[in-house]
Protein backbone atom coordinates (compact mmCIF):
# COMPACT_ATOMS: atom_id res chain seq x y z
CA UNK A 1 0.00 0.00 0.00
CA UNK A 2 2.70 2.30 0.63
CA UNK A 3 4.56 2.31 -2.35
CA UNK A 4 1.03 2.09 -4.40
CA UNK A 5 0.49 5.84 -2.40
CA UNK A 6 4.02 6.98 -3.19
CA UNK A 7 3.77 5.56 -7.13
CA UNK A 8 0.15 7.78 -7.23
CA UNK A 9 2.01 10.49 -5.53
CA UNK A 10 4.52 10.40 -8.47
CA UNK A 11 2.15 10.23 -11.12
CA UNK A 12 0.02 13.05 -10.15
CA UNK A 13 3.63 14.93 -9.41
CA UNK A 14 4.62 14.48 -13.02
CA UNK A 15 1.78 16.01 -14.36
CA UNK A 16 0.74 18.63 -11.67
CA UNK A 17 2.34 21.42 -13.24
CA UNK A 18 0.42 21.43 -16.56
CA UNK A 19 -2.83 20.50 -14.56
CA UNK A 20 -2.26 23.98 -13.37
CA UNK A 21 -2.21 25.41 -16.30
CA UNK A 22 -4.91 23.31 -17.28
CA UNK A 23 -7.00 24.95 -13.98
CA UNK A 24 -5.65 28.26 -14.51
CA UNK A 25 -6.82 28.17 -18.26
CA UNK A 26 -10.53 27.15 -16.93
CA UNK A 27 -10.63 29.72 -13.97
CA UNK A 28 -9.44 32.53 -16.09
CA UNK A 29 -11.24 32.30 -19.15
CA UNK A 30 -14.88 31.03 -17.15
CA UNK A 31 -14.63 33.96 -14.71
CA UNK A 32 -13.32 36.23 -17.11
CA UNK A 33 -16.13 35.39 -19.66
CA UNK A 34 -19.34 35.45 -16.80
CA UNK A 35 -18.21 38.98 -16.34
CA UNK A 36 -18.15 39.95 -20.24
CA UNK A 37 -21.65 38.22 -20.97
CA UNK A 38 -23.22 39.54 -18.13
CA UNK A 39 -22.39 43.01 -19.09
CA UNK A 40 -22.98 42.96 -22.14
CA UNK A 41 -26.50 41.93 -21.99
CA UNK A 42 -27.11 44.41 -19.22
CA UNK A 43 -25.60 47.20 -21.95
CA UNK A 44 -28.42 45.69 -24.72
CA UNK A 45 -30.91 45.11 -22.21
CA UNK A 46 -30.17 49.07 -20.88
CA UNK A 47 -29.87 50.54 -24.52
CA UNK A 48 -33.23 48.93 -26.04
CA UNK A 49 -35.08 50.15 -22.81
CA UNK A 50 -33.91 52.99 -23.20
CA UNK A 51 -34.87 53.27 -27.26
CA UNK A 52 -38.50 51.88 -27.04
CA UNK A 53 -39.11 53.44 -23.78
CA UNK A 54 -40.07 49.96 -22.07
CA UNK A 55 -40.20 49.39 -18.65
CA UNK A 56 -38.30 46.14 -17.11
CA UNK A 57 -41.34 44.37 -17.59
CA UNK A 58 -42.65 45.12 -20.79
CA UNK A 59 -38.24 44.13 -21.77
CA UNK A 60 -38.69 40.96 -20.15
CA UNK A 61 -42.01 40.24 -21.57
CA UNK A 62 -40.47 40.89 -25.14
CA UNK A 63 -36.86 39.94 -24.95
CA UNK A 64 -37.17 37.33 -21.84
CA UNK A 65 -34.84 36.75 -18.94
CA UNK A 66 -31.29 36.08 -18.98
CA UNK A 67 -30.42 32.26 -18.06
CA UNK A 68 -27.50 31.12 -16.73
CA UNK A 69 -27.57 28.28 -19.66
CA UNK A 70 -26.52 31.43 -21.92
CA UNK A 71 -23.34 31.58 -20.47
CA UNK A 72 -23.06 28.23 -20.43
CA UNK A 73 -23.08 27.96 -24.31
CA UNK A 74 -20.74 30.69 -24.98
CA UNK A 75 -17.32 29.59 -26.17
CA UNK A 76 -15.93 31.23 -22.53
CA UNK A 77 -17.25 28.08 -20.53
CA UNK A 78 -17.02 25.56 -23.14
CA UNK A 79 -13.91 25.90 -24.27
CA UNK A 80 -11.77 25.29 -21.98
CA UNK A 81 -13.79 22.17 -20.52
CA UNK A 82 -13.31 20.32 -24.03
CA UNK A 83 -9.75 21.49 -23.89
CA UNK A 84 -9.61 19.64 -20.23
CA UNK A 85 -11.04 16.56 -21.69
CA UNK A 86 -9.01 16.48 -24.79
CA UNK A 87 -5.63 16.75 -22.70
CA UNK A 88 -6.62 14.27 -20.50
CA UNK A 89 -7.71 11.96 -23.25
CA UNK A 90 -4.32 12.26 -24.39
CA UNK A 91 -2.81 11.67 -21.17
CA UNK A 92 -4.09 8.63 -20.72
CA UNK A 93 -1.62 7.38 -23.40
CA UNK A 94 0.73 9.55 -22.56
CA UNK A 95 1.31 8.42 -18.99
CA UNK A 96 2.63 4.72 -20.57
CA UNK A 97 4.25 6.04 -23.65
CA UNK A 98 6.08 8.68 -21.65
CA UNK A 99 8.02 6.18 -19.60
CA UNK A 100 9.08 4.12 -22.91
CA UNK A 101 10.02 7.22 -25.16
CA UNK A 102 11.15 9.69 -22.54
CA UNK A 103 14.47 10.50 -21.44
CA UNK A 104 16.32 7.20 -19.94
CA UNK A 105 13.47 4.96 -21.15
CA UNK A 106 12.19 5.28 -17.28
CA UNK A 107 9.68 2.23 -17.56
CA UNK A 108 13.50 0.32 -16.82
CA UNK A 109 13.23 2.33 -13.38
CA UNK A 110 9.34 1.15 -12.45
CA UNK A 111 9.49 -2.30 -13.58
CA UNK A 112 12.63 -3.18 -11.54
CA UNK A 113 10.98 -1.06 -8.41
CA UNK A 114 10.82 -3.52 -5.22
CA UNK A 115 6.90 -4.42 -6.00
CA UNK A 116 4.11 -5.97 -7.62
CA UNK A 117 4.55 -4.40 -11.33
CA UNK A 118 0.84 -4.11 -11.42
CA UNK A 119 1.22 -1.37 -8.91
CA UNK A 120 2.45 0.65 -11.82
CA UNK A 121 -0.63 0.15 -13.60
CA UNK A 122 -3.22 0.74 -10.33
CA UNK A 123 -1.37 3.89 -9.28
CA UNK A 124 -1.55 5.45 -13.28
CA UNK A 125 -5.17 4.11 -13.27
CA UNK A 126 -6.11 6.02 -10.05
CA UNK A 127 -3.61 9.27 -10.74
CA UNK A 128 -6.03 9.48 -14.17
CA UNK A 129 -9.49 9.26 -12.15
CA UNK A 130 -7.92 11.49 -9.32
CA UNK A 131 -6.99 14.30 -11.88
CA UNK A 132 -10.93 13.94 -13.58
CA UNK A 133 -12.37 14.23 -10.00
CA UNK A 134 -10.69 17.33 -9.66
CA UNK A 135 -11.06 18.77 -12.40
CA UNK A 136 -15.21 17.91 -12.03
CA UNK A 137 -14.99 19.41 -8.54
CA UNK A 138 -12.91 22.34 -9.64
CA UNK A 139 -16.09 23.19 -12.44
CA UNK A 140 -19.08 22.73 -9.26
CA UNK A 141 -17.01 25.53 -7.55
CA UNK A 142 -16.92 27.54 -10.17
CA UNK A 143 -20.44 27.13 -11.36
CA UNK A 144 -21.18 28.71 -7.87
CA UNK A 145 -18.96 31.41 -8.56
CA UNK A 146 -19.59 32.35 -11.82
CA UNK A 147 -23.46 32.27 -10.30
CA UNK A 148 -22.63 35.23 -7.58
CA UNK A 149 -21.04 37.26 -10.67
CA UNK A 150 -24.10 36.96 -13.05
CA UNK A 151 -26.08 37.86 -10.12
CA UNK A 152 -23.90 40.88 -9.45
CA UNK A 153 -23.92 42.40 -12.74
CA UNK A 154 -27.59 41.21 -13.88
CA UNK A 155 -30.39 41.77 -11.17
CA UNK A 156 -31.83 38.90 -10.12
CA UNK A 157 -35.67 40.12 -11.83
CA UNK A 158 -34.07 39.78 -15.49
CA UNK A 159 -32.79 36.12 -14.54
CA UNK A 160 -34.38 33.14 -14.78
CA UNK A 161 -33.81 30.30 -12.14
CA UNK A 162 -30.94 28.05 -13.24
CA UNK A 163 -30.28 24.25 -12.25
CA UNK A 164 -27.75 21.64 -13.49
CA UNK A 165 -30.68 19.29 -13.96
CA UNK A 166 -33.08 21.58 -15.66
CA UNK A 167 -34.13 20.50 -19.37
CA UNK A 168 -32.68 23.18 -21.20
CA UNK A 169 -28.99 22.64 -19.66
CA UNK A 170 -26.39 21.17 -21.57
CA UNK A 171 -27.21 17.37 -21.66
CA UNK A 172 -23.41 16.50 -20.44
CA UNK A 173 -23.85 17.44 -17.04
CA UNK A 174 -26.14 14.68 -16.55
CA UNK A 175 -23.51 12.73 -17.34
CA UNK A 176 -20.47 15.07 -15.37
CA UNK A 177 -22.75 15.61 -12.44
CA UNK A 178 -25.12 12.70 -11.54
CA UNK A 179 -27.71 13.35 -8.85
CA UNK A 180 -27.70 10.32 -7.12
CA UNK A 181 -24.97 8.65 -5.67
CA UNK A 182 -25.82 4.94 -7.80
CA UNK A 183 -25.64 7.23 -10.52
CA UNK A 184 -22.22 8.40 -9.81
CA UNK A 185 -20.95 5.54 -9.00
CA UNK A 186 -22.48 3.33 -12.31
CA UNK A 187 -21.18 6.74 -14.95
CA UNK A 188 -17.33 6.87 -13.41
CA UNK A 189 -16.70 3.13 -12.82
CA UNK A 190 -17.40 2.84 -16.77
CA UNK A 191 -15.35 5.41 -17.41
CA UNK A 192 -12.53 3.41 -15.23
CA UNK A 193 -13.51 0.69 -17.23
CA UNK A 194 -12.92 2.49 -20.13
CA UNK A 195 -9.48 3.42 -19.24
CA UNK A 196 -8.64 0.18 -17.76
CA UNK A 197 -9.01 -1.18 -20.97
CA UNK A 198 -6.75 1.36 -22.82
CA UNK A 199 -4.40 0.57 -20.40
CA UNK A 200 -4.45 -2.85 -20.93
CA UNK A 201 -4.21 -2.38 -24.65
CA UNK A 202 -1.34 0.11 -24.60
CA UNK A 203 0.40 -3.10 -22.40
CA UNK A 204 -0.81 -5.51 -25.57
CA UNK A 205 1.04 -3.18 -28.20
CA UNK A 206 4.28 -2.64 -26.10
CA UNK A 207 4.07 -6.76 -25.43
CA UNK A 208 4.22 -7.42 -28.95
CA UNK A 209 5.32 -4.82 -31.33
CA UNK A 210 3.64 -4.28 -34.58
CA UNK A 211 1.31 -7.43 -34.42
CA UNK A 212 0.43 -5.57 -30.55
CA UNK A 213 -1.30 -3.02 -32.41
CA UNK A 214 -3.73 -5.57 -34.41
CA UNK A 215 -4.09 -7.49 -30.64
CA UNK A 216 -4.73 -3.86 -28.97
CA UNK A 217 -7.73 -3.27 -31.73
CA UNK A 218 -8.92 -6.90 -31.74
CA UNK A 219 -8.53 -6.46 -27.59
CA UNK A 220 -10.53 -3.01 -27.18
CA UNK A 221 -13.18 -4.25 -30.28
CA UNK A 222 -13.75 -7.65 -27.96
CA UNK A 223 -13.94 -5.57 -24.58
CA UNK A 224 -16.84 -3.25 -26.10
CA UNK A 225 -18.81 -5.87 -27.68
CA UNK A 226 -19.01 -7.56 -24.31
CA UNK A 227 -19.88 -4.47 -22.82
CA UNK A 228 -22.76 -3.51 -25.32
CA UNK A 229 -24.00 -7.30 -25.00
CA UNK A 230 -26.80 -6.24 -22.23
CA UNK A 231 -27.97 -3.07 -23.88
CA UNK A 232 -28.40 -5.18 -27.27
CA UNK A 233 -30.32 -8.00 -25.64
CA UNK A 234 -32.54 -5.45 -23.98
CA UNK A 235 -33.14 -3.26 -27.70
CA UNK A 236 -33.51 -6.65 -29.00
CA UNK A 237 -35.97 -9.01 -26.92
CA UNK A 238 -38.44 -5.73 -25.96
CA UNK A 239 -39.80 -6.54 -23.02
CA UNK A 240 -38.85 -9.41 -22.27
CA UNK A 241 -35.99 -8.73 -19.45
CA UNK A 242 -36.96 -6.30 -16.42
CA UNK A 243 -34.93 -3.31 -15.98
CA UNK A 244 -33.33 -4.90 -12.93
CA UNK A 245 -32.41 -7.88 -14.76
CA UNK A 246 -30.83 -5.83 -17.16
CA UNK A 247 -29.12 -3.73 -14.74
CA UNK A 248 -27.65 -6.88 -13.19
CA UNK A 249 -26.33 -8.39 -16.62
CA UNK A 250 -24.70 -4.86 -17.65
CA UNK A 251 -22.88 -5.13 -14.37
CA UNK A 252 -21.77 -8.55 -14.75
CA UNK A 253 -20.13 -7.70 -18.17
CA UNK A 254 -18.82 -4.34 -16.28
CA UNK A 255 -16.78 -6.69 -13.80
CA UNK A 256 -16.00 -9.03 -16.50
CA UNK A 257 -14.39 -6.63 -18.66
CA UNK A 258 -12.68 -4.68 -15.94
CA UNK A 259 -11.19 -7.99 -14.16
CA UNK A 260 -9.80 -9.76 -17.78
CA UNK A 261 -8.31 -6.11 -18.09
CA UNK A 262 -6.86 -6.59 -14.66
CA UNK A 263 -5.76 -9.78 -15.22
CA UNK A 264 -4.35 -9.79 -18.39
CA UNK A 265 -2.44 -6.36 -17.56
CA UNK A 266 -0.88 -8.64 -14.74
CA UNK A 267 0.20 -11.32 -17.17
CA UNK A 268 1.68 -9.04 -19.55
CA UNK A 269 3.56 -6.69 -16.61
CA UNK A 270 4.92 -10.16 -15.37
CA UNK A 271 5.58 -12.20 -18.38
CA UNK A 272 5.25 -10.22 -21.44
CA UNK A 273 6.26 -6.63 -21.14
CA UNK A 274 9.44 -5.62 -23.57
CA UNK A 275 11.13 -2.46 -21.78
Amino acid sequence: MKNYLKLVNFEVSRFFKFYLILIGLTTFSQLIGSIIISQVYMKNAKQVMAEQQFSMKQYIEKYGTFSFYQFQQSEWFLLPIFLCIAMLMIYVFFIWYRDWFGKNTFIYRLLMLPTERITIYFAKLTAIMLLVLGLIALQIVLILIEKQIVNSIIPIDFQSSFSIYDKNSLEMWGWLYPNTFSDFILIYGVGLLLVAVLFTAILIERSYGLKGIFGAILYGLLSLGVFFVPIFLANFYTNYFYPLEIFLLELVACITVLGSAIWYANHLLKHKIRV
